[in-house]
């Protein structure tokens, strides 16, 4: 029965997601999911991105936490339009969360939406929201184990970006083993090894972007 109730959910969310891409092809958006655990770097990785951006591409975000709108605010700072959707509890945002908030953003001002999911590295890799791409965040920090213990979020994901290179000189952490992990789930892709607070390899990150929107 569970495994039926499930099923029902996921089926449900993906009729959703299509009605939500409908509307991003609509509209000409270039939607992001972007996933990672807690701490690893989101919503820096945003402003950075938001500065590197800003004035030649039209940037929206909904932002998803389970409470709060520290990281919302942060961003709205940057004169980007932000929503906010607090789940409230649940690990990650589904189809019909992004789908009730598409009118508050001016999606015709937007080329880009970056959608910051909730801080988790299993539930929000199973719910697709629309989205053209699934990105994720992996900070070095977090050991060079994560791969193989979550693989789903590595399988689902366009690109990888390595996160807090900068302190690399501090950990015992193997950046290689990450690598060869990753690939081994998912050969197609596409790893940039950066630092979202002092931009190191965020030009690659960058590039990646500019080429989706062309």
């Amino acid at each position: 029965m569970k495994v039926k109730v499930v099923s029902k959910i996921l089926e449900s969310n993906e009729r959703i997601a299509e009605e939500n891409r409908r509307v991003f092809d609509i509209n000409d958006v270039y939607a992001i999911n972007l996933m990672s655990s807690p701490g690893a770097g989101k919503t820096t990785l945003l402003e950075r991105t938001v500065e590197l951006l800003k004035g030649e591409k039209g940037i929206g975000v909904i932002e998803g936490d389970i409470m709060g709108s520290d990281d919302a605010e942060r961003l709205n700072r940057l004169g980007v339009p932000v929503v906010q959707i607090n789940t409230g509890g649940a690990c990650h945002l589904d189809a019909n969360m992004i789908n009730e908030v598409l009118d508050d953003l001016p999606l015709e001002q937007i080329d880009i939406l970056f959608i910051e999911n909730v801080g988790n590295l299993v539930c929000p890799a199973e719910f697709n929201v629309g989205e053209n791409s699934k990105v994720m965040i992996l900070a070095i920090t977090e050991g060079d184990d994560k791969p193989l213990k979550y693989p789903l979020m590595f399988q689902q994901s366009g690109v990888l970006l390595l996160n807090k290179l900068d302190l690399a000189p501090y950990l015992s952490v193997d950046i290689e083993k990450i690598e060869r992990h990753v690939t081994l789930l998912n050969k197609e892709i596409e790893i940039f090894k950066c630092s979202a607070k002092t931009g190191v390899g965020l030009d690659n990150w960058a590039n990646w972007l500019n080429q989706r929107l062309a």
